[in-house]
């Protein structure tokens, strides 16, 4: 299976040797390959390069929306030459935070409504950040026109937002949370989401799932998260992995990915 989302950096394998192995212990799980996502300009660099080190290893280059606060037209050259880099196969994470207050709602939505167009021009899928946000994510989307793949990473909505998301044509990616009790309206949406909607990521080194919560998240941990989702939706683990396999090598085309 393919971890969708997580953040090799930020779980501390900076070099190569630690990065291979981060996918060793992921491999010995059954997470063969991952999407490593920036969250800043030197983390992007970083994401580029770190995609050639290991053919496991794929990146995805933006701006998140709580460092948006002055994001000037270099900045933006630089991603957008950052987003052309072959083994890039997303725009994110991007999108809207609300709950932290680091970069205004008006400078959000602009980088926002920027990187929605980065996505089309470059042909590559939108991987958004939506912090309660719901309804502004959606309207500008609408607005603007979406790209032809987009994934809400870490999915945080209701079922009724899961609706609204998959009636676009929109694509889900669950995380940790997905496995807590507490988390009943998330885990009703993952129950629901049509199969060839639904992906699985760690977003590590954040959002641990059950039973290691509160403890550092790495890409081997995706699946717990997929074993979670399986019971849930009351269907063999296997067969969950291979949908959420062919997913994630649809949505990030991955197959088509050389390597050299």
């Amino acid at each position: 299976m393919v971890d969708s989302h997580t953040h090799l950096d930020a779980c501390g394998a900076r070099t190569r040797e630690a990065v291979v192995e981060v996918l060793d212990r992921a491999t010995a799980a059954g997470i063969d390959r991952v999407v490593t996502v920036a969250d800043d300009l030197p983390s992007a660099r970083w994401v580029a390069e770190a995609s050639t080190w290991d053919p496991r290893v794929f990146g995805a280059v933006a701006l998140h929306p709580t460092r948006t606060a002055a994001f000037d037209d270099e900045q933006r050259d630089e991603l957008a030459k950052l987003a052309e880099h072959p083994r890039v196969v997303a725009i994110g994470e991007t999108g809207l935070d609300y709950y932290w207050d680091y970069s205004p709602p008006a400078a959000q939505q602009d980088a926002f409504r920027w990187h929605i167009e980065l996505s089309k021009r470059v042909g590559k899928a939108l991987m958004i950040h939506d912090r309660d946000a719901h309804d502004d994510i959606l309207s500008i989307l609408d607005a603007e026109g979406a790209p032809s793949t987009v994934v809400f990473h870490c999915f945080s909505g209701d079922l009724d937002f899961a609706r609204a998301c998959v009636e676009r044509g929109f694509v889900l990616s669950f995380a940790g949370p997905v496995t807590f009790k507490n988390s009943a309206a998330l885990r009703e949406a993952a129950e629901w989401v049509p199969e060839d909607r639904i992906l699985v990521e760690t977003d590590a080194p954040f959002l641990t799932p059950h039973p290691f919560r509160g403890r550092p998240n790495e890409p081997y941990a995706a699946n717990y998260t997929l074993r979670a989702i399986a019971t849930l939706r009351g269907v063999d683990l296997g067969v969950l992995g291979a949908s959420v396999t062919r997913n994630a090598e649809r949505v990030f085309g991955l197959r088509d990915v050389a390597w050299s």
